[in-house]
């Protein structure tokens, strides 16, 4: 009833038929159904697949104290310092602080500790910034093709471009 001819994988020619009663003497185990009937196979009383296993599934926890646990938060800045100061005061705050790109608070503290601010550059000192890198640069070119035929011109033309280099230098800060 239960036969079936399983060829192998290598052998085309020959086959192997198993049989699930020859499988249940073998274990030495007889199945009970859900009605209660031993020896009956799965298959006849549910529609559980005669292929199918039933294996107890473990989660396995790759990092078992690493992700289930919180983190602990960031006890930064908590203390709060007030201070008096005119309504113009504030503005001029407000607007340096806007102009470095930094909160009002941010702005503070780093007055406060003398570390330096430098301000956000606006598109026009960007495209300035650009120009000013791109003359320095033909300028040492230039000054490097008439090394060998006019020293006299190539050095005018390298304090020409060290002056520019100092111009960007000042932009930097």
């Amino acid at each position: 009833m239960f036969d079936e001819k399983i060829p192998f994988e290598n052998e085309k020619k020959s086959s192997y038929s198993l049989s699930f009663e020859k499988l249940k003497k073998r274990e030495g185990k007889t199945r009970i159904s859900n009605d209660g009937d031993t020896g009956s196979h799965p298959t006849e009383n549910s529609n559980i697949d005669p292929n199918s296993r039933c294996v107890s599934v473990d989660t396995i926890l790759i990092a078992p104290h690493g992700r289930n646990e919180k983190k602990e938060m960031f006890k930064g800045k908590t203390s709060l310092i007030k201070f008096r100061c005119t309504l113009y005061q504030k503005k001029l705050l407000n607007i340096k602080a806007k102009r470095s790109g930094l909160s009002l608070s941010e702005f503070c503290r780093k007055s406060a500790m003398d570390l330096p601010i430098n301000e956000r550059m606006s598109d026009d000192h960007i495209a300035i910034y650009k120009d000013l890198v791109k003359f320095h640069n033909n300028f040492k070119s230039i000054g490097n093709m008439f090394r060998k035929r006019d020293p006299r011109l190539s050095t005018e033309v390298y304090k020409l471009a060290e002056a520019m280099k100092q111009h960007i230098k000042k932009l930097d800060l």
